[in-house]
This record gives structure tokens, C-alpha cells and sequence, in this order.
């Protein structure tokens, strides 16, 4: 993983700052990720593309300004219960993996497996290949201010935003996090600026849009439906920080603390955004506009209206970041339990950065940034993440009584994951009802991976001439990657 070195018995340990060894043939990483860095990293990651992009996207589904206040709040409080339910399991249970170590000691391997699945195929990829093409939409948007920007050129600059940052987290995992401070700063800025302008129009009387503010909305199951899936995206992010426990300072404190933090500070920016947004747009400009950032820096700057794309798309690219850095520990851990092909649990010996699992995000990102279309990928992004939530709170109440003993620095009433388990269910089945051929396709993704895992782990007594070209192609990457197996999970020990 991140900063991880493997000896042989016989090896000479040099003194490494980020390297601890505890004994021959072990690896060891020590914890390195601070509270501040902490909330950072969750604070950048979910304050990305949503707050830029969502305020549309669930406007434009319950199609009145009171409504999507509703909803704001109401993702806000489901999220922030959410993350409370993961503080307990990532205290109860302070390993890297997130969801999926939660879910694997809870239903075992196959249950584990279809959450990594949805993470590997759907949740990360779609997310980031979304999340580029939106950088691409708010840097080129002063290129082309009176029409949409063209997908050509929106697909390329996507697709090189996401090689940098790739290369950055194979480079050296401290640079990833010190990148991810930068940019939450700016991202702040950047709203901030929002707010300030916005409150400053409302304070001279530009309160038009909140006029008769729940007329004609749609409260449809369906719809709210999917304004809820805007909503999941805006916040998303807040489970991330599990996927690194084993790198936090001091996990059962520091963990659920940031989450706390980071919660509170990115539920009262997003609705003082969203206010300030409607003191200088109407909710006619807001769903016109591709880019509601970029058009509210152009009604308000004036000259300095190029500033705020810049900051914006250095936003998003945080958010791509942060996902990056923390889902290839997911699927670094995976590939080690044998749920993905083992090349990805290797590391760069050079590096000492899991480099073949990041180089797996990119190019699956790559591949889904050719749709083009922003809300299709985010609504294929909302359901797997839907999906997983549904496991991952089942996992919290079974694991109640499967062992009631297991020490739980946090534990949140038993109540908390059963009704947030029956909402995400419900998110899950009104899909199917209102996006059949998205939620079909998904749900085709994942027959497919389950597929695959009886094929090629559970199927023991494979072909030798099957196995043996599996193994040229193991061996060819980790000579072209220099990147070789670490530690066994079970190995590790953390300081």
C-alpha cells in the first residue's frame, strides 16, 4: 500500500521515516494520516463536483426551489446518520477496506465480493469518469460561454486530468496528501466567494427566487428518487476516510472526529451555497446553465469571472483525487483475500505505492469517460453506492448479534442502520421503477462479477495451460510495473 516496505530474512533494514519493520519478512506502514489531514480528505473529496453540479440536477427533478431545499437537508441528515453508522463500524472494526471488511466479517466472501465488485466496475471508475468530465465542462466553459462545450475536447481533457493525478498517487503517496490539503483550501475559497457575493445580492433585496417556493413541485416517488441520487453525490465521500483507517493517527479517536467535522462544516456551506446561488440566478438560469458556478461568477465578477472555473475544476479534481488515493487501498485488499487478480495487491518496490490498482481506476475510468453523459454516470454511481449502503448497514445489524461481545468505542442505537438500511432499499427498488434500463444494466455488471468470482475463485482445479498463461501475465506486469507481492493482511501490524 501507501508506504510499505517487504525484507527477506536476510535483508539489511534501512532506516525509512515512513516505513516501520517489525520483523523479518513483514512490512509495516506506519500511520502518518493526521485529524487535520483527516478532514481534509473527506472535506475534499465530498466538496467536489456536487455542490457545482447537484443544485441542477435536483432542482430539474422536483422542480421548485422549496422542494430542493427539502432535499438538500434531508441528504444532508441521511448522509451525516450514515457516517455516524460508519464511525461505529470503523472504530468497532479499525482496518483499511471500508465497507467491504465490514461486510465480508459480516455475510463472508461472496457477499464481500459483490461490494467490491460495485466499488471496482461502478462506484470509483463512474465517479471519477464523471467527476473528469466535469473538470472538463467548467475549464473549457469560457472557451465556448455561448454554447455546450464540445465532447471531444471535454473527453481528452478528462482523460488527462485523471493520468496526472494517477501518476501523482503512484509517485508517492505524501504528495496525494499534501495535494488533497491544497485543494480543499482552494475549494473553500471558491465557495466561500459563492456565498459572500450571494448573501450580498440577497442583503439588497434579490429575493425573487424564493417567491411562492414550493409551487408546482414534484414529490413523486420517482422523482425524488433521483433528485435523492443528486443529493448522494453532493455528499458522497463521507465513507472514504474508512478505506485508510490503518494509515489514521489514532483511529478510534481521530476517525470518528473527522467525520463529525467534516459532516457539520459540509452540510451548512452546501445550504448557504445553494441560498446564495438564488440570490443572483433564477431557477430558470440555474437549469439552463451546464456549469451554475460558472454562470453565477459571470452574472457577479465581471473581469475576474475566469477565476472561478479555475477554482471549481481545481475542486473537482480534489475530489478525484481523494477517490483515487483511498479506493486503491480497496482494491488493493481485495486482490489480497484473491477477490481480484493479484497483481493488484502488489506495490511498486521503487514507489511503495499500489500501483497496479491504480493504474486498474484509470483505465476503467477511461473507458466509461467515452458515454459523455455526466448525469447518466452519476446516476450509475448514486444506485452501486445505494446498493452497497443496503449491505453495509444489514452487516451493522447482523454483526449485533452475530458478536454482541466485540468492543465498540462507538455504538449508535440498533434502530440508526435498520431505517437507513429499509430507505437505501427503497432508493434501490424506486430506481428500478423509474430508470429501468440504467438500473438493469448495473444490475447486469454485477451478475457478471459473480460470474467471474465462481470462475476464477472458486474454480480451484483450473486448467494447468489456463494457469499458467495467467501467470506469464503476472509475471510480464510486475517486471514492466517493478512492482511485487506485500505482506499478507493478516502480516501487517500498525504503530
Amino acid at each position: 500500500m501507501g508506504c510499505c516496505k517487504r525484507t527477506s530474512d536476510k535483508a539489511e533494514v534501512t532506516a525509512d521515516p515512513d516505513v516501520a519493520v517489525i520483523g523479518e519478512g513483514q512490512v509495516v506502514m506506519k500511520k502518518q494520516i493526521s485529524l487535520f489531514q483527516g478532514v481534509a480528505i473527506i472535506v475534499g473529496i465530498i466538496v467536489g463536483s456536487g455542490i457545482f453540479v447537484s443544485p441542477v440536477g435536483i432542482l430539474q427533478n422536483v422542480k421548485s426551489v422549496g422542494m430542493s431545499f427539502v432535499l438538500w437537508v434531508v441528504c444532508g441528515i441521511y448522509n451525516a446518520l450514515g457516517a455516524v453508522c460508519y464511525a461505529e463500524l470503523g472504530t468497532m472494526i479499525p482496518q483499511s477496506g471500508g465497507e467491504y471488511v465490514y461486510i465480508r466479517r459480516a455475510f463472508g466472501d461472496l457477499a464481500s465480493f459483490v461490494c467490491l465488485w460495485i466499488d471496482f466496475v461502478l462506484v470509483c471508475p463512474v465517479g471519477i469518469a464523471a467527476m473528469g468530465l466535469m473538470f472538463s465542462v467548467y475549464l473549457l466553459k469560457p472557451i465556448y460561454p455561448d454554447c455546450e462545450v464540445p465532447e471531444l475536447p471535454s473527453r481528452l481533457l478528462g482523460g488527462v486530468i485523471t493520468c496526472l493525478l494517477v501518476a501523482v498517487n503512484c509517485v508517492n503517496v505524501k504528495w496525494a496528501t499534501k495535494v488533497q490539503v491544497v485543494i480543499t483550501i482552494s475549494k473553500l475559497i471558491a465557495l466561500a466567494t459563492i456565498i459572500v457575493i450571494g448573501f450580498y445580492f440577497i442583503a439588497k433585496g434579490e429575493t425573487e427566487s424564493f417567491a411562492n417556493s414550493f409551487e408546482d413541485s414534484d414529490t413523486s416517488a420517482g422523482s425524488i428518487a433521483l433528485a435523492f441520487y443528486s443529493g448522494f453525490w453532493a455528499y458522497s465521500g463521507w465513507s472514504y476516510l474508512n478505506f485508510l483507517v490503518d494509515e489514521l493517527v489514532d483511529p478510534v479517536k481521530n476517525l470518528p472526529r473527522a467525520i463529525f467535522i467534516s459532516m457539520t462544516l459540509v452540510i451548512i456551506v452546501y445550504l448557504m451555497a445553494n441560498v446564495a446561488y438564488l440570490g443572483v440566478l433564477s431557477p430558470l438560469q440555474m437549469l439552463s446553465s451546464p456549469a451554475v458556478a460558472v454562470t453565477f461568477a459571470n452574472s457577479t465578477l465581471g473581469p475576474l469571472k475566469w477565476l472561478m472555473p479555475i477554482l471549481i475544476a481545481i475542486s473537482v479534481s480534489g475530489t478525484m483525487n481523494g477517490t483515487a488515493l483511498s479506493m486503491s487501498r480497496l482494491f488493493f485488499i481485495g486482490a489480497g483475500n484473491n477477490h481480484l487478480p493479484q497483481v493488484i495487491s502488489m506495490i511498486n518496490y521503487k514507489r511503495l505505492t499500489p500501483m497496479p490498482s491504480l493504474l486498474t481506476i484509470l483505465v476503467l475510468t477511461l473507458i466509461f469517460q467515452n458515454s459523455g453523459d455526466i448525469f447518466y454516470l452519476i446516476e450509475m454511481e448514486g444506485f452501486g453506492f445505494a446498493c452497497i449502503l443496503v449491505m453495509t448497514f444489514a452487516s451493522q445489524v447482523y454483526l449485533r448479534f452475530k458478536e454482541p461481545d466485540l468492543k465498540r468505542p462507538i455504538k449508535v442505537p440498533i434502530a440508526l442502520p435498520i431505517v437507513l438500511c429499509v430507505v437505501s432499499f427503497a432508493i434501490v427498488i424506486l430506481t428500478f421503477y423509474q430508470k429501468p434500463h440504467e438500473s438493469f444494466l448495473a444490475l447486469g455488471l454485477v451478475v457478471l462479477g459473480i460470474v467471474l468470482y465462481l470462475i476464477c475463485g472458486k474454480w480451484k482445479n483450473k486448467p494447468k495451460t489456463f494457469q499458467s498463461k495467467m501467470d506469464h501475465v503476472t509475471r510480464f506486469i510486475q517486471r514492466l510495473l517493478l512492482v511485487v507481492p506485500p505482506a499478507k493482511p493478516e502480516d501487517l501490524q500498525f504503530e
